[in-house]
């Protein structure tokens, strides 16, 4: 389920960015080579110059502090990693993503 997760959600974005986003890689990774710190390991990793995000599957499901530990909310984290990195690479907020997509809440 991660991978098709993070792999519909990057196409869904490219749909969205098209000019942006048509030559971005998406990877996916065991863990980061390093931890940051004690209490930090990173979820995702950008490589503007290669245009590339890599998703860290093992900190994104292992580090997790789902309310609800169920299928769908372990795809909206997904999801929300995905959008996250996404606007790194693109310096921009994750909310500006999907423009119209969140206004009836």
């Amino acid at each position: 389920m991660f991978e098709l997760t993070v792999a519909s959600t990057a196409d869904y974005l490219r749909g969205v960015w098209p000019e942006e986003l048509s030559d971005m890689r998406v990877q996916i990774a065991a863990a980061p080579s390093a931890a940051l710190g004690l209490d930090e390991v990173e979820r995702w990793g950008v490589d503007h110059a290669a245009k590339a995000i890599t998703l860290y599957r093992v900190p994104i499901e292992r580090l997790a502090k789902l309310h609800r530990n169920d299928d769908l909310h372990r795809k909206l984290l997904v999801e929300s990693c995905v959008f996250r990195a996404v606007a790194e690479l693109l310096g921009k907020d994750p909310w500006d993503l999907a423009p119209g997509r969140f206004g009836h809440f």
